[in-house]
């Protein structure tokens, strides 16, 4: 009896090793618990950018990727943002993304962030804050260059066709006032347009980057000037908006009155070759992957660069056509 019982002893240990040998090769199959949990607080849909740049974020924060993405579209409302942070907060998110519709406002619910001990990081727009601990990093577009960019762009062009000793006058559609992507391009514009002695700024005002909004403006732009000659739109939709008016007054957009605009989206590289817009700064939407790599190094224990900026271009008439085909936004 006593041969029997230790051989039953043995053949449980025996199968005992044997299935834990076998879990250790086996791991058990990943859960909702194992996923990277991503709080992203959006401006809005307010533009083709816009659109591209929340599509950017879904199709990078996958659950085949290792993420949850908790999307909320703030409908260009910064009380919405706040109230979707405080949201993320509650529901212990492991980052939270923001691309804020303005710049000021945002200390008492990052310190909020800061407090649950979770990671900020900023998208496109910036924020002006009186302790930059409360984020991690921004990732977006050099506003300020773009807004040099442009017009540098003018400059030359203006010089290729001849025109480089002609008085220009010029109106600014704006972005929403406050946001920093029309504080850096307003900025780059006026700085650029005051070198120049042959500019002539006659007027500014916010579009708020939408195509309706920009039409109007543009509409009483060309009621109190009707000599217009330069037309700058802090984003694409805005231009369409320009164009529309433009056409509606029997002019010829891109010929009577040179238009430039900002983001280089598909349908701006549409405009550019049919000849109705003239250039287009880009400022490249696709902020998904880069906050990912941002989110791994810190997921290793890594440090990241406070600021980051994606790489940007400038398209026009001569290279639209060429470049077209390769545009992902």
């Amino acid at each position: 009896m006593k041969k029997q019982w230790l051989f039953l002893l043995v053949l449980f240990f025996v199968a005992s090793s044997m299935v834990f040998a076998g879990g250790a090769k086996e791991p058990a199959p990943a859960t909702g618990s194992d996923l990277i949990v991503v709080g992203y607080a959006q401006v809005g849909a307010e533009s083709d950018w816009r659109t591209a740049n929340t599509e950017s974020f879904k199709s990078t924060f996958v659950e085949a990727n290792g993420y949850k993405l908790i999307f909320d579209d703030a409908q260009q409302k910064q009380e919405n943002q706040i109230k979707a942070i405080r949201n993320f907060i509650q529901q212990d998110v492991d980052y939270i993304v923001v691309a804020p519709v303005v710049e000021t406002g945002w200390e008492t619910v990052l310190q909020e962030a800061k407090n649950a001990g979770i990671p900020v990081i900023l998208s496109d727009r910036q924020m002006k804050l009186s302790d930059e601990s409360l984020y991690v990093a921004w990732v977006g577009g050099n506003f300020l260059k773009e807004g040099d960019d442009s017009v540098t762009w003018l400059n030359t062009y203006l010089k290729s066709v001849g025109r480089d000793n002609e008085d220009m006058n010029i109106v600014l559609l704006q972005g929403t006032i406050g946001s920093s992507a029309q504080v850096g391009r307003t900025q780059g514009i006026v700085e650029g347009l005051a070198k120049n002695p042959h500019y002539k700024l006659l007027a500014r005002q916010t579009g708020e980057f939408t195509q309706a909004k920009g039409q109007e403006v543009m509409e009483s732009f060309l009621k109190a000037y009707p000599d217009i000659d330069v037309v700058f739109a802090e984003n694409d939709n805005m231009a369409f908006g320009a164009i529309d008016a433009i056409k509606a007054v029997g002019k010829v957009p891109g010929k009577d009155i040179i238009i430039i605009s900002f983001d280089a989206v598909r349908e701006a590289f549409n405009k550019m070759i049919a000849g109705e817009l003239n250039a287009a700064i880009e400022c490249n939407p696709l902020h998904g992957p880069r906050v990912a790599e941002i989110i791994q190094t810190l997921e290793k224990g890594g440090t990241v660069a406070k600021i980051q900026y994606v790489v940007e271009e400038v398209f026009d008439q001569a290279n639209a056509a060429a470049r077209f085909p390769t545009r992902m936004y």
